[in-house]
């Protein structure tokens, strides 16, 4: 693989006073400001008036992903707590793994690790509901239950909605509904596609109106998309690997989209990584892993129609209705983005590589708009406002 320029990521910082950080959501959601990158040109507006602000044949992409009750507490023998957060399943996709209805295995972080022996089996009882956990190594549980639950039910009666850890609250009844998008659907993130967040049932009906079309795609949003970049040289950082699935109908929806807008850096993510699997495709390879830098060193582009067609071929040959991956892509200054033209996203954190994505599309120029969103009282993060950034 070629070399990759070294990035500091102390040039990705900026100061984020902790009263920035949005501890609750705007209400209503589309009362939240929005700040307009076009092409170096700044302004100020409220999100409810987005479709004011885009054109007639534009395409938006979002990401329909729903956050799971991720969090999960319990008692070892001698009554000390234990903390199971559900990362990603083990042998199964999400889909599959939340719905069976006696045993799961997933991968887990757990928190006051050391008061749960590897032998011992942990259990949870509400009602006529006994789930028994077992601890396979340092980050594989096994559950296990009776009664016919699926278990993604379960959660529903056992699990905590995983807040952001700069959230300082426990999430509560306002959570569970302000940290899901209107148009959640596929149940598997421990984190919302914030960017989503802002979206009425209203602002979508008048997008519709002026001639904008939109389409869905799933990724299960990580845990690992807080992980700060904790190495000098952003490049060596570890990216994290997330799943995802586009359906026939939404490759078919990209064929012929005029400007291609994207919701979020999750579908930003997606987007991108379909046009490596297209190549993967051309190439006769499998296509089901992105990893990191995929991209370096391939000089191929192909177009939206392009895209399409070529995994559209691939799914007719393998029989499929739904296109799988799952993507460590990292999209860093010097990309050259492929398929999207634009993002509405939210304000980042401080050397995170969602920071790095946002000065690969719109350069330093970042820098303007964080400092405009500073001085015009915007708030930041996963409550905090939103921004569409046309490069």
């Amino acid at each position: 693989m070629l070399s990759i320029p070294k990035i500091p990521i102390d040039d990705y910082n900026y100061l984020l006073p902790d009263d920035r950080i949005a501890q609750k959501a705007a209400e209503p959601r589309d009362s939240s400001k929005l700040l307009l990158y076009n092409k170096g040109n700044i302004s100020v507006n409220i999100f409810k008036n987005l479709p004011d602000c885009l054109a007639e044949g534009d395409h938006l992409v979002f990401n329909n992903t729903k956050v799971i009750p991720a969090r999960i507490f319990t008692q070892n023998q001698n009554g000390a707590r234990v903390e199971i957060f559900l990362l990603n399943p083990v042998g199964q996709d999400h889909s599959m793994a939340l719905a069976t209805t006696n045993t799961c295995r997933w991968e887990c972080l757990i928190g006051n690790s050391k008061k749960w022996k590897s032998e011992e089996i942990l259990s949870i009882t509400i009602e006529d509901l006994r789930l028994e956990l077992k601890r396979e190594d340092n980050q594989i549980v096994k559950f296990e239950w009776e009664g016919g639950l699926h278990f993604s039910e379960i959660l529903n009666r056992i699990g905590r909605l995983p807040l952001p850890p700069y959230i300082k609250h426990e999430a509560d009844e306002e959570d569970s509904k302000r940290y899901q998008t209107v148009f959640s659907k596929i149940e598997g993130s421990v984190a919302a596609p914030t960017a989503g967040l802002h979206f009425t049932d209203e602002v979508l009906q008048n997008l519709a109106d002026r001639g904008i079309r939109k389409s869905f795609l799933t990724l299960h949003v990580g845990a690992g998309t807080f992980l700060p970049v904790k190495v000098e040289d952003a490049t060596q950082h570890a990216m994290h690997s997330e799943s995802f699935e586009v359906s026939r109908q939404f490759l078919e929806s990209i064929k012929t989209a005029g400007r291609l807008l994207v919701v979020g850096t999750t579908a930003c993510r997606v987007m991108e990584s379909l046009h490596n699997m297209a190549l993967s495709v051309l190439d006769h390879t499998e296509p089901g892993f992105i990893n990191q830098f995929a991209y370096v060193g391939e000089n191929r582009k192909l177009s939206k129609y392009e895209v399409a067609e070529t995994l559209l071929g691939y799914m007719n040959a393998n029989g499929l209705e739904i296109l799988k991956g799952r993507t460590s892509i990292m999209i860093i200054p010097g990309y050259e983005f492929k398929l999207i033209d634009g993002l509405i996203t939210n304000f980042h954190q401080p050397k995170s590589t969602l920071l790095l994505l946002i000065a690969a599309l719109i350069g330093d120029d970042w820098k303007k708009v964080y400092k405009s969103a500073m001085d015009n009282g915007f708030r930041f993060l996963s409550y905090g406002d939103s921004s569409l950034l046309i490069p």
